[in-house]
């Protein structure tokens, strides 16, 4: 089921997001979802936002990609675009495996759209990081979709803070702790879990 062919499948058919709306009223991005096999086992991109000042994504982790500029012909080619200038990595001859829903921020620039695409790549390709992305690291599908590294944290999402949403309280969050640092919640963390919704349709997310 997590093996790129069984992806694949399950992702024909589900139409590419298109841009729809009226000029002005929503702020359009990409990103890419970017996927490969290795040593058996399926693996997914993030990136490490670096942390700056006024950005409300400072130090988040993510997917490859941002804002569709006037330049890029579909929603997938600033994916594309992004992908490149932010990590030095070329999906634009990879294969595109499908696309899922498009998601909004949930508490900051509620009127952006973020369509993401699923790309397959193969090997282990070196990365350029531009100014925008601290790190870049690859984890296995398997142990976030059997939720074992499903966790509750809270801003700054180290592991005091992950202690004390573990105790309870306000102000914790659903993500997914890849290793100490990599913390996936917010927006990510729902285009995961749709992701795994859309692969498997007896997955339930935590």
């Amino acid at each position: 089921m997590l093996d790129l062919a069984s992806i694949r499948s399950r992702l024909a058919g589900i139409p590419a997001p298109e841009s729809n709306h009226q000029p002005g009223t929503v702020r359009e991005a990409a990103v890419a979802v970017v996927l490969r096999e290795n040593e058996d086992a399926t693996e997914m991109l993030f990136i490490k936002r670096a942390e700056k000042a006024g950005d409300p994504w400072s130090g988040h982790m993510a997917f490859p990609g941002g804002h569709r500029e006037s330049t890029d012909a579909t929603l997938q080619a600033a994916a594309v675009r992004e992908t490149a200038e932010e990590i030095g990595l070329d999906i634009s001859s990879a294969p595109v495996l499908g696309a899922l829903p498009p998601q909004r921020p949930m508490s900051v620039r509620s009127n952006m759209l973020v369509a993401p695409f699923v790309f397959q790549i193969e090997g282990d390709p070196p990365f350029s990081l531009n100014h925008e992305v601290a790190a870049a690291v690859w984890a296995p599908l398997a142990a976030m979709h059997r939720g074992e590294n499903h966790a509750r944290s809270r801003p700054p999402f180290d592991a005091e803070a992950d202690a004390a949403a573990a105790n309870g309280g306000s102000g914790a969050f659903d993500g997914f702790r890849l290793k100490p640092g990599y913390f996936v919640w917010g927006m990510t963390y729902r285009m995961v879990q749709t992701f795994f919704e859309t692969i498997d349709p007896r997955y339930q997310a935590d």
